[in-house]
């Protein structure tokens, strides 16, 4: 049954987080999972919130707002985790409790105004580029402390803190550092701003072991994907 194989993977997951925190000297409580579900279908979802996770990552609005909308009476939090695009603001912030991508200023002052007009506060974090990848999204990390200077005097929205994705090609551990430096720059200013979302499910350990307090899991959590198809 599909439920025992979440279940399974579940239990898996949770036994690699445990273990990192273990190994970092970190409290499980500070690490939030959030189950990525592209390409799912919404009895993923149901079964994982019966499961007791309550943080939901989707990367695709056109896939994530029919989602939402059917799934309005579970006590979910809707984290979106792609990238965003101007046009997709207003749909976005219809659903979405949380948008880990804000990675321009022009962006967060969609994201203010939209949140304004549907009476809404979403929570945002500074997509760090780690790399020199234009497809990937995210700030240059010299520009990353300016943004967050802005999202923080915006109305309607609240700064989270950073977030970002480990470059192809280069060892995790790596990467998080430089964003640890980053989060951590970032938190001097804004000491509310503490979320680092960072890691996967191939990298979540590293992610851990320097300060990832959400790691958006997938694979490992719910199996390979299939194509979506609308």
């Amino acid at each position: 049954m599909r439920r025992d194989e979440i279940a399974a993977g579940l239990a898996e997951v949770e036994q690699r987080i445990g273990e990192a925190c273990q190994a970092a000297g970190r409290d499980r409580g500070e690490v939030t999972l959030i189950a990525v579900t592209k390409t799912r279908p919404v009895e993923d979802v149901r079964i994982l919130c019966e499961l007791g996770v309550r943080d939901v990552g989707e990367n695709r609005d056109q896939e994530a707002a029919p989602k939402a909308r059917e799934l309005a009476g579970l006590p979910l939090t809707w984290h979106f985790v792609g990238q965003l695009q101007s046009n997709k603001v207003r749909s976005v912030i219809g659903y979405a409790d949380v948008i880990h991508s804000v990675d321009r200023l022009r962006l967060a002052a969609a994201v203010s105004k939209e949140a304004g007009r549907q009476g809404r506060e979403i929570g945002c974090l500074v997509q760090v580029s780690l790399d020199d990848d234009p497809g990937r999204g995210g700030a240059m990390p010299g520009d990353v402390l300016d943004l967050a200077d802005q999202i923080a005097a915006y109305d309607n929205v609240w700064l989270g803190g950073v977030m970002a994705v480990a470059p192809l090609g280069e060892e995790p551990a790596k990467a998080f550092a430089r964003l640890q430096e980053v989060a951590l720059a970032v938190q001097e200013r804004h000491p509310r701003a503490t979320m680092i979302s960072a890691g996967m499910s191939e990298d979540l350990a590293e992610a851990v072991a320097y300060g990832a307090t959400h790691l958006r899991v997938g694979t490992a959590l719910l199996g390979r994907r299939k194509p979506f198809v609308r």
